[in-house]
């Protein structure tokens, strides 16, 4: 599968205060809503994002209590995949990033010491890689249903059961150098606001909010970021 280049970022304003800690409860201010408004629209005016992903689809041929093996020989370690859809016939590995631009202008800042409505552009990037990651979803979702299967919600390495030393196999298995992400010898993927996945094909896929991924996520109640899954039921509706 090519790399998808250009694809559209639609970034919303209680993405962005999640982002920088606030609850979905937060009840926005007319001043801040404003300043993140603007912040949007200068990262768009001087085109500081540039999101691309890359991904392969690949048919399973055995599946394990503690891996998933592929056609082309590919294995995915770990216990998370086939316990959480062991019907899948397909897994979807894709790699994701919004690209180097926004992330030199905050080191740019951060080193000159200055102080500017510049320095919160580290939460449009978290907030621009949540965006990048449903784009994606939505990818895998209309290549599934064009077979007649499902898509499952993303699973990423560090999640419990799926192995964070997995990222180095899942780069290998897509054009992840044709969209600029690497791999530093600790494992760091460059640009650091990037991201992967896999995703299960098949029926009956198995499907979980983000509040249900924070609340089996290790950090818990350490993440600032993190939703409540009583919080996210009880979101008004916008």
């Amino acid at each position: 599968m090519p790399a998808i280049l250009d694809i559209p970022l639609s970034l919303k304003t209680g993405e962005v205060l999640r982002r920088e800690g606030l609850g979905v409860n937060f009840k926005i201010r007319p001043r801040i809503k404003s300043l993140i408004l603007e912040l949007l629209a200068s990262v768009k005016k001087a085109h500081l994002l540039e999101p691309a992903v890359a991904y392969e689809i690949h048919p399973i041929t055995e599946m394990s209590c503690e891996q998933v093996s592929l056609e082309g020989n590919s294995v995915v370690h770990g216990s998370l995949l086939p316990s959480t859809f062991p019907e899948a016939k397909e897994l979807a590995i894709a790699v994701g990033t919004i690209g180097p631009k926004l992330e030199r202008q905050v080191t740019e800042y951060s080193n000159g010491g200055e102080m500017s409505p510049n320095s919160n552009h580290s939460v449009i990037q978290r907030a621009a890689v949540d965006s990048l990651t449903q784009e994606v979803c939505r990818f895998i979702a209309a290549e599934a249903s064009s077979r007649g299967y499902q898509a499952s919600s993303p699973a990423n390495p560090g999640m419990p059961g799926l192995p964070l030393t997995e990222q180095w196999r899942l780069l290998k298995m897509v054009p992840a150098r044709e969209i600029g992400v690497s791999l530093t010898s600790s494992g760091m993927m460059v640009p650091r606001k990037s991201t992967s996945m896999v995703i299960g094909i098949g029926p009956k896929m198995k499907t979980w909010t983000r509040a249900e991924v924070c609340a089996r996520c290790s950090l818990k109640n350490n993440c600032p970021y993190r939703i409540k899954i009583e919080a996210y039921r009880q979101r008004p509706k916008q």
